[in-house]
Formats: structure tokens, sequence, C-alpha cells
């Protein structure tokens, strides 16, 4: 029996097992289709496409998927039809330049592949193919086969914008904390307290089970614009009971619309919501580890809070300049504590960024910020380091600049360097003010096809102008350094199912040695996201 009838039968038996034709929708037929293409069964798939054209669906996406079916069906010059028509879209048009190309050299025309995969390489929408074009032309000039990097598979797995979009991710891990109550470093005495005692921490070592988990529901009820609701809840659960209080559980839900709009050269991106958040762990002490207590009082739940407000980001990008801004206000309700004063504030930002990208592999932006906290209960310092009960709520507000470069060095790996400045300003009676210089670095590199490695790390220097170590007169100006190194090493054993091995440092130094400390986390977690 001749292959190709042996694929007509296969295709006509997948068919029949999926269901009627006549019962399903454009849409349906467009996805069995798609599902069809990952399996290989591209006669069936090319089939359920041509449903989908019949029940009345005249997509881009549909041409494209048409077209590189026909391609691996060996159908050149219908290829190239179906091709041709999904470059009316301005999203698909150099995907599609390009496998014309490759439908081009499969046909034996050189030059006509090679047209096309200049146009390809031209567009300047994905650098990853415009360097896949380079290398296919690059290849036919020295007679060489050019390459087909299975870029069609990759497209196929696309969709149509669906009026109804679901998306999860859940991961749970198992890790080591070196320190989990961030217990000072060393033995130290007192001076917040007038007997000045001498306190000798102990770090305490132990296992936790960290898990982070999410869902989006999304209602595209417009072409660019689509309404959702989303949660998301993440944590750490200490295995040792003795450990109990430093488990820690947020989440947060999020409704708001987004609005995407791409153009030839130009993309617009509004996202707002309003969110809910809240936080339940333990206020301890971490010299000891045990809940916090004054006067014999527990106030173990004092920074336990409910978090709301709304969230609103705009970014502009057009050729080789983009513009965004964002803007939020939260109020934070903590638990209250009858002996102690509330944390409850006000919190506000906006932010201002530009950046622009010199060439297809760097960029630089250049963000400014402004943000301010405003507490209604917490009373506000004394030049001398006190804090009496009747003076007017804390208020710090802050100006931020920073400079980010990003350089990609290939296509799967890339560098990055930031510089941020932040001056806090204490507007009771400046005990508060600080300027902090922010130095961060980011590396990534993907080494294979399922390997991804990311480094971060960042140092802070905290320089107060006129807070006391332990809020003490008698001692110097307070000091502050910190330090935090990341190391993520993943590994994607299928397209939804992948491992993690993570790793954090964190260092903290200074000269009021009650937050002076050092912690490492490392864990191995297993994730799965289905997009």
């Amino acid at each position: 029996m001749p292959a190709r009838t042996i694929a007509v039968a296969v295709a006509l038996m997948c068919l029949l097992t999926s269901g009627t034709a006549a019962a399903m929708s454009a849409e349906d037929l467009f996805k069995d289709g798609n599902r069809l293409f990952r399996d290989d069964l591209y006669w069936a798939a090319l089939l359920r496409y041509g449903q989908a054209t019949e029940a009345g669906m005249d997509t881009p996406l549909l041409h494209y998927n048409t077209g590189v079916a026909h391609y691996k069906a060996g159908q050149h010059i219908r290829a190239r039809e179906s091709l041709q028509k999904a470059t009316r879209s301005p999203s698909l048009r150099q995907l599609a330049h390009y496998n014309l190309g490759l439908n081009a050299y499969a046909l034996g025309d050189n030059d006509e592949a090679l047209g096309w995969f200049r146009y390809a390489r031209d567009q300047g929408t994905s650098e990853e193919l415009s360097g896949l074009a380079r290398t296919a032309i690059a290849r036919i000039r020295r007679g060489e086969r050019a390459e087909d990097p299975v870029y069609q598979q990759r497209v196929a797995e696309q969709k149509e914008r669906d009026i109804f979009d679901f998306s999860y991710f859940a991961s749970v891990g198992y890790g080591n904390d070196t320190n989990v109550f961030r217990s000072p470093s060393e033995p130290y005495i007192d001076f917040a307290n007038p007997n000045l005692p001498l306190i000798v921490p102990v770090a305490q070592t132990g296992s936790y089970l960290p898990y982070d988990m999410g869902a989006k529901y999304t209602i595209n009820t417009y072409r660019f614009e689509g309404f959702y609701a989303a949660y998301r809840a993440s944590g750490d659960y200490y295995q040792d009971r003795n450990q109990s209080d430093a488990d820690e559980f947020r989440h947060e839900l999020r409704v708001g619309n987004e609005y995407v709009r791409k153009e030839e050269g130009r993309k617009r991106e509004v996202f707002s919501s309003f969110r809910f958040a809240q936080r339940d762990g333990v206020y301890y002490d971490p010299d000891d580890g045990l809940p916090r207590a004054v006067g014999g009082v527990d106030i173990g739940d004092r920074m336990n809070y409910t978090r709301y407000g709304p969230d609103i980001r705009f970014r502009q990008r057009r050729g080789k300049l983009a513009l965004g801004l964002v803007a939020k206000g939260y109020l934070y309700d903590y638990e209250d504590v009858e002996v102690v004063p509330s944390y409850d504030h006000e919190y506000f930002l906006f932010s201002l960024h530009t950046q622009y990208s010199f060439t297809k592999t760097s960029l630089l932006r250049v963000t400014a910020e402004k943000f301010s906290r405003r507490y209604s209960d917490r009373p506000s310092f004394e030049p001398d380091g006190t804090q009496p009960i009747g003076n007017q709520g804390v208020r710090y507000d802050y100006i931020g600049l920073s400079l980010l470069a990003r350089q990609r060095i290939t296509r799967s790996m890339w560098v990055g360097f930031e510089y941020e400045r932040v001056d806090r300003e204490d507007r009771y009676a400046g005990y508060g003010n600080y300027v902090r210089d922010h130095y961060e670095f980011e590396f990534h590199w993907s080494p294979g096809a399922r390997f991804d490695l990311e480094l971060s790390g960042y140092y802070r220097n905290y320089n107060y102008e006129n807070a006391f170590a332990f809020n003490n007169p008698l001692l110097p100006t307070k000091t502050l350094e910190t330090a935090r190194a990341d190391a993520t090493l993943s590994y994607r054993i299928t397209p939804r199912f992948s491992v993690a091995l993570e790793g954090r440092f964190d260092d903290f130094v200074s000269n009021d040695t009650r937050i002076q400390y050092e912690r490492g986390r490392y864990s191995l977690g297993f994730v799965w996201r289905q997009d």
C-alpha cells in the first residue's frame, strides 16, 4: 500500500475517533487540528483545518497553521498559498516569511528562498527569527542544506484569542534554611534596654517546604482587551514544630483588565487591577524564635496584615523607544495589638520610565519614582531617638532614580546591571532620613533547549543622617549594609513540568547588631504550569 494511502487512512481513523465534525464549532475544529498537528498527523490536521474554514473561520493563524501542515505533508505549492495569506497579520508576518523561505528551498528554488529569508531577516520583530534567517541565507550561499529548526511546531501550538482563557501554575519543593529566625550573627549588648543585658542568640537550622500556586481566568470581550480574575498563594512550612513560628502564608486576589495592541513597529500595553492581599505569620524575636511579648502580653500577631488598593501600569513602545508609567495606592490594615501602636499605613507610588534600545541586543532604561508610606498610629521619632506615644504618625517620603542596562551576548545569554539611589525623608523631625545606594547584577543563560540558569545579586548601602544605633543617642549613627545572591537552575522535563534547584544567601551588616545576620536557603522544587 502506498505511503500516502496509509497516511490518509490513519488520518481518517483519527478523525472518526475524535468526534463528529458536524457537531463541532469552527474553534473546536481548529483546536483539534492543532492537536493532530502536534501528534505529527499532518494530513488529519489539514482535514480539520479545512473543516474549520468551511465552518466560517478565516484568520491569519488558521492560514499559517494550514501552510505549515502543507509544508510538513510535502504539499509545497499549497503551503506557499496559505503562508502568503498569513503574511497579512503583522504578528505572523516574519514567521510566515521565514517558513516561505524553507518551503521555497524545499522546492529547489534558491533564489525565491533567499528573497523570503531576507524579508524575515529585515523584519526586526524577533531577533531570534532574524538570526535563523541570516543562518539560512549563509548556508544557501555556501551550498549547504538550509536548517529547519522545527519552528513550525512551536508556532502551531499558539492558539486563537479564545473568548475564555484559563491558566494556572503550582510549585512545591523541599529546602534547608541555615538561619530560620534570622538570628543575629554574634552576641551583643542590647543598648535599647536600660539594663544593658548581654544577648547570646543561637541560629537554628531547619527544613521547610516552600510552595507557590496561582490561577488566572480571562474573558477576552474585545479584540485587544480582556477582563480577568487571578489568585495566588505562597508561603513556607517548616517541618520541625519547634520552628513553626517561622511558617508564613501569603495570598492575593486580583481583578482587572488588560489591553495589549501590537502594530507594525508599535506596541501598547495597559494593565489595571484592584488587589486584595493578606499575610499571616508570627512576629517572633530573632534572638530565640519565640513570639514577641510586651509586659507579658503576646504580640505575635502584630505583623499580620490585609492590603488592598488599585494598581495601574502603562507601556508604549515605538521603534527603539519605550515609555511606561506605574501608579498604585494600597491601604495596609495590620492586626490590632492594644499594648503597642499599630503598623496601619497608606502606601502610594508613582513611577515613570523611558527605555531606549541602542541595538537589537542592548538597551538602557531610566526610571524615576516617588512613593510614600503614611502611618496612622505609629508615632514619629524625636531627634534623640525616643518615640513618644503622643507624636504624630510616621510619614516617610521617598524619591528614587535608577539606571538599568542589559546586553544580550548570544541568543541564549544576556546580562544586566542596575544602579538605584533612593532618598528617604522623615517628614516629622528627620530622624529616619537616609540615602540608599543599590547595585544589582543579573545573568541569564539557556545552555540547551530544556535548561535555564539565572544568577542575580545586589548590594545596598544605607547612609543614615540622624538615626542612632539601637536608637540610643550615646551610640554612633546607625549603619546598615545588605547583600543578596540568588541562583536558579531549572530543567524542563515536559512543556508543562519542570524541576528547579534554587539557592539564596542574605547578609545584613550593621552596628545595630540586633538586625545583623547571615542566612542561606536552598531548595529543590517541582513546577507544573498550564498557559
